[in-house]
C-alpha cells in the first residue's frame, strides 16, 4: 500500500484504485497528481524536437488526463498497475501528437511507438555534467552522447531510458516492453555501462 501523509491530506493509492476500479471517476484525478511529474518526464524525453517553443509539454499533459479520463472503461478491464497504463495513454497520446503536427511515421500501426530522443537524452546528460558557463563544451558532449545513444540497439536505448532516466523498476520496464526480466536486466546492464564507459572517457575539448 502507498500512503502518503501531509497537513492537508492521505493519499492512499491502492483504496483510490479500488474505488476507481469499482466505477467512482472521481477517484481518477488524484491517482493522476500522483503520477503526473513522472508522466511529465516522459514527454520531454520522448516528444520531437522539432515541436519544442510550438507546443507546451504541460499541456500534452493535460491530454493526456483527457485521453485517460475518457478511457477509465478500459482501464476497469485492464490488469496492468495505475502508472503502466498511464504510461501506455501517454504513449498513445504523444504519437497522436506527432501524427497531428508531422505526419505519419514510416512504422507500421502496430509497431509504432513513440521512443525516447536522444537527442532530448544526451542534453539531460550533458547538462548534467557541465555547467551554464561551459556551453562549448556541453554541446561537444551532447553531440557525443548523441552518437552513442544512436547507435544503441533500439531496445537496449528504451531500457535505459525507462530505468535510467524515467525510474521504473526492471518488472515495470518488461511489463511495458513485453519482455522478460532478466532480458530487460541484462539489457540495461549492457546499455549503462556503454553509456558510463563513454562519459568516463570525456575530456574537455
Amino acid at each position: 500500500m502507498r500512503m502518503v501523509c501531509s497537513a492537508h491530506m492521505i493519499y492512499d493509492e491502492d483504496a483510490l484504485i479500488a474505488q476507481l476500479r469499482g466505477g467512482d471517476d472521481a477517484a481518477f484525478a488524484p491517482l493522476f497528481e500522483a503520477h503526473r511529474e513522472r508522466l511529465r518526464r516522459m514527454v520531454h524525453f520522448r516528444m520531437d524536437p522539432r515541436l519544442f517553443g510550438r507546443v507546451d509539454p504541460e499541456d500534452v499533459v493535460q491530454e493526456i488526463f483527457i485521453a485517460g479520463n475518457q478511457r477509465l472503461y478500459a482501464f476497469r478491464q485492464d490488469e496492468h498497475p495505475i502508472n503502466i497504463w498511464l504510461r501506455m495513454v501517454g504513449q498513445q497520446t504523444l504519437i497522436d501528437l506527432h501524427r497531428r503536427h508531422l505526419g505519419a511515421g514510416k512504422r507500421t500501426a502496430a509497431r509504432e511507438r513513440a521512443f525516447a530522443n536522444s537527442q532530448c537524452l544526451s542534453g539531460f546528460v550533458a547538462g548534467k555534467l557541465t555547467s551554464p558557463s561551459q556551453a562549448a563544451i556541453r554541446d561537444e558532449w551532447k553531440k557525443q552522447i548523441t552518437a552513442a545513444l544512436e547507435s544503441m540497439d533500439e531496445i537496449d536505448r528504451e531500457v535505459l531510458t525507462l530505468r535510467h532516466f524515467e525510474d521504473l523498476s526492471n518488472k515495470e520496464v518488461a511489463q511495458l516492453l513485453g519482455i522478460g526480466e532478466n532480458a530487460a536486466s541484462n539489457r540495461y546492464v549492457r546499455a549503462l555501462t556503454r553509456l558510463k564507459g563513454l562519459i568516463g572517457g570525456f575530456t574537455e575539448p
